[in-house]
């Protein structure tokens, strides 16, 4: 049921909300025409209502005129919307709790103070002719009934779209099909995935929220976001491209420039073995793999490196294989046979075991020269 699946971005909301983590207005700047040009459809960049230095931030990627369709978060009260309109915002997100969890210790209020509160500030939001995402906080933890009630509420007031919130990353990919299946037979409004990720299962949630007909991927680069963060923009678009040949429009070859700055801006580094972006992606030392890659990178690739702009690399350690020590020495300009490099692979094991790490070049060179003889001078 993959069709016109749209991106949006919450880096700069969401993503910002990360503990710790500021963006500088000039950071929101580059960060939304980053994305804005890579193809995202609509950009979700902060909290009008906060007022300051974030509304001018906001304003100023208003001003750039980017290709995304530009969004604010907002609780569902007119005094936000109101700050969204002072933005020159074109959408809003109303955000509002309806697990009853939420409903009666966060809000101290009854389901039905929900429904009336959110009608009408979806009706005061259409009134000034935004586009409206009803925002169902907690929803994989709300009643179904009730969820479905609130959804036919929101609908009847004119939101555009219902963005379903696993707000504690609870769900499970299997789960997640079943009831975002049932809300579109249902209700038929357009469903936005929003996850957390929680449990690990972030990007494989919404992918199965789009498999089962929602049509919005809600998406942090990088999967920033509070506590494990949210589903990852370059893990929803690579497995949607290449698991699922489903192309976004999203421009893959921009995504090590977007998750490099958003790691840099953000202060919190790209673990290595992060999927799309880890360095350790395309970094071998597995004598069978390296060897089976050396022959046919598509027996372990998926996508070329250079795809998102990696690179591919071999190591040298106690796992290598006699291919690994040819390949690495032929990287040197040097021609080894068989014999030799059985001679090395066999110091490289016991050396890597000592330092409990794979061997650097000028560390291999060495047992080169200690096998084979130093050059004359």
């Amino acid at each position: 049921m993959l069709k016109d699946i749209k991106i949006v971005d919450t880096t700069l909301r969401d993503g910002e909300q990360t503990a710790g983590v500021v963006f500088t207005p000039e950071e929101k700047l580059k960060i939304a025409t980053l994305l804005s040009e890579a193809g995202v459809y609509q950009l979700e960049v902060g909290v009008p209502a906060m007022g300051g230095s974030e509304i001018e931030a906001i304003k100023g990627i208003v001003k750039a005129g980017l290709k995304a369709s530009i969004m604010g978060w907002n609780r569902a009260v007119t005094t936000d919307i109101d700050a969204s309109i002072q933005c020159g915002l074109d959408a809003v997100a109303i955000s509002i709790s309806i697990s009853d969890v939420h409903i009666k210790e966060k809000l101290g209020k009854d389901r039905a103070w929900v429904l009336d509160t959110v009608t009408r500030a979806v009706n005061y939001a259409k009134s000034h002719g935004l586009y409206v995402s009803a925002n169902a906080e907690d929803a994989s933890r709300c009643d179904p009934s009730f969820l479905i009630q609130f959804i036919k509420t929101v609908q009847d007031a004119g939101a555009d779209r219902l963005r379903y919130c696993d707000t504690t990353g609870s769900l499970d990919p299997l789960s997640t099909y079943e009831k975002i299946d049932a809300i579109i037979k249902l209700t038929g409004l357009p469903v936005e995935i929003h996850t957390h990720n929680d449990f690990g299962m972030a990007s494989g949630i919404t992918l199965a929220a789009l498999e089962a007909g929602a049509t919005f991927a809600s998406v942090t680069v990088n999967g920033l976001g509070e506590r494990a963060g949210n589903a990852a923009l370059e893990e929803v678009v690579m497995a949607l491209k290449y698991l699922k040949n489903y192309d976004t429009g999203f421009d893959v070859g921009k995504i090590k420039e977007i998750s490099e700055y958003v790691a840099k801006a953000s202060g919190r580094e790209i673990s290595p073995n992060k999927p799309i972006v880890g360095k350790n992606l395309f970094l071998h030392e597995a004598g069978i793999i390296a060897d089976a890659i050396l022959k046919q990178p598509g027996t372990y690739d998926i996508f070329a490196p250079e795809v998102v702009g990696g690179i591919r690399q071999l190591l040298v350690g106690k796992h290598s294989g006699r291919r690994s020590i040819i390949a690495k020495f032929s990287e040197y300009g040097i021609k080894i046979n068989e014999a030799v490099s059985g001679k090395i692979l066999e110091r490289v094991r016991e050396l890597a075991v000592e330092a409990k790490r794979p061997l650097f070049d000028k560390e291999l060179m060495q047992i080169y020269y200690e096998i084979v003889g130093y050059p004359k001078k």
